[in-house]
């Protein structure tokens, strides 16, 4: 079992539960799922882009992505109806929380002049997005096959539409959320 996944059993469920005055377990907000994903706009020019995109994308969340395409076209970015133009990948179960250890332990510590994430980022219904952006920030990356620096979203599912609770999970789990001014 992941280590935060058994984290969040035995400490973050109580504590949220006493916080907020839940008293079933399942009202308790969980993270559902990850989903990575890389915009990769000049794969319209260059099409290996996309292949690196995928490659990085497998390296750093151990599973294939999907390629997305675009839905329709805009002459002004030159861009074809269901062309190539981005990767994205979904996580889930212990995967998911084997990634979000990783990515609070050793990537965020590793992005240059980092402050914290913003408090800002959340939808509305308890979702958190933020971009990383550089894929050289996770370790798996190996620098002698980048050809190009891209960046990715990272959108974390959580149950439950409330942005408070989603908070005080996420910075139970560990989160280095920006301080207030």
């Amino acid at each position: 079992m992941a280590r935060l996944m058994e984290k969040y059993k035995k400490e973050i469920v109580p504590k949220l539960q006493e916080k907020f005055g839940m008293k079933n377990t399942l009202a308790v907000p969980r993270l559902k799922k990850i989903t990575l994903n890389m915009g990769v706009g000049a794969a319209v020019e260059n099409k290996s882009r996309i292949e690196h995109a995928v490659r990085d994308l497998t390296v750093i969340s151990g599973q294939k992505p999907v390629v997305t395409k675009a839905k329709q076209s805009v002459a002004g970015f030159k861009l074809r109806q269901g062309q190539a133009i981005g990767a994205k990948v979904t996580i889930r179960g212990t995967r998911m929380y084997e990634f979000l250890d990783r990515l609070v332990a050793v990537v965020l510590p590793r992005i240059k002049d980092f402050r914290g994430l913003p408090r800002k980022s959340f939808d509305g219904r308890g979702n958190y997005t933020f971009g990383v952006h550089e894929q050289i920030t996770f370790p798996e990356v190996a620098l002698e096959t980048i050809e190009f620096t891209q960046g990715l979203d990272v959108t974390l599912t959580i149950s439950g539409n409330n942005d408070e609770a989603s908070a005080e999970l996420l910075s139970l789990f560990g989160f280095p959320f920006r301080q207030q001014n």
